[in-house]
């Protein structure tokens, strides 16, 4: 079903555009919606080589034609790759259907999963054209591209190139980062180029290789003036939610060290003893003294008995 929906609005916007424009019908032959190619995520991702949002202005007809186009429109997960997009609008060029953009290379994928998701687009060698002005391209580009990666728990990535030349309204231009570009071309108009704009979120990335904002006067064919805006290489992302995280299961603690207490017995004598500060050797130390005591006694009566008998 989601790969209708391209088809459908362009069939709306024909419809729309037939009610307001009266016999200034347009019909718009874009690349058919594409079918998806992987499984889907809760991101999503889009990718578009060319978008077209102008008026035309008709001489002859107080009236404004919208030309609201896009080439290889595609919203994940799905990819498309046509290389040419042709406008056809009644009263314009007459009635010959008008080559808005033709090129060597022109694709644009989206992809889409659980853990991320990317869109890129890639175009090389193009030629941009608007209704009045047939012979003369409004851009020539070598090689342009554009990607948007965003990834879950993770900022996301946008990034856009302009390789090689780039030709605006005939006119060689050099691009600048630093602001837009602004080319001034005498009796045909005034374009103005942004390069690679891109812009990033938490869990959001976009990248325009180049959006112009086009005002010109052909004055030819039966146009009076184009005004508005042309987009190559437009990627977009928004990353899928991250899961929660896990909690890892605490190690449990380990149980508190129970003191190493002993048990202490002593004796009534050992008690008494480390009452008087002494220790278990103290009785037999004393045992020994008094026998030393004794046996010097005994010594010393025998010598004085000795003595006494000498004597007499």
């Amino acid at each position: 079903m989601p790969a209708r929906r391209p088809a459908r609005r362009s069939a709306a916007a024909a419809a729309a555009f037939a009610l307001t424009a009266g016999p200034a019908a347009a019909l718009l032959v874009a690349a058919p919606a594409a079918h998806a190619t992987g499984g889907g995520g809760e991101g999503r991702a889009d990718a578009v080589v060319l978008r077209t949002g102008l008026d035309i202005s008709l001489l002859n007809k107080s009236v404004n034609v919208p030309l609201t186009a896009a080439l290889n429109e595609v919203n994940a997960p799905a990819s498309a790759e046509k290389t040419a997009l042709t406008v056809q609008l009644d009263g314009v060029e007459q009635g010959k259907p008008v080559s808005v953009l033709r090129a060597d290379v022109a694709t644009a994928k989206a992809t889409a999963d659980a853990h991320k998701t990317e869109g890129h687009v890639n175009l090389a060698h193009a030629r941009v054209h608007v209704p009045g002005l047939p012979l003369l391209s409004l851009i020539e580009v070598e090689k342009v591209t554009s990607k948007a990666l965003c990834e879950a728990g993770k900022q996301p990535v946008a990034e856009s190139n302009v390789l090689g030349a780039v030709t605006v309204l005939g006119k060689k231009v050099t691009l600048s980062a630093g602001g837009p570009t602004r080319v001034d071309v005498p009796a045909v108009g005034v374009v103005t180029l942004d390069l690679s704009k891109t812009h990033t979120t938490s869990r959001t990335a976009a990248a325009t290789a180049l959006e112009l904002k086009v005002s010109v006067n052909p004055l030819k064919l039966n146009v009076a003036e184009v005004d508005g805006t042309v987009t190559l290489a437009g990627a977009t992302c928004e990353s899928p939610k991250a899961p929660p995280a896990k909690e890892e299961p605490k190690a449990p603690s380990a149980p508190a060290p129970e003191p190493d207490v002993k048990p202490q017995t002593a004796t009534a004598t050992e008690a008494n003893l480390a009452e008087t500060g002494g220790s278990s050797t103290t009785p037999y130390l004393a045992g020994g003294a008094a026998l030393l005591l004794a046996s010097g006694a005994a010594a010393l009566a025998v010598a004085r008995s000795r003595r006494s008998r000498n004597g007499a």
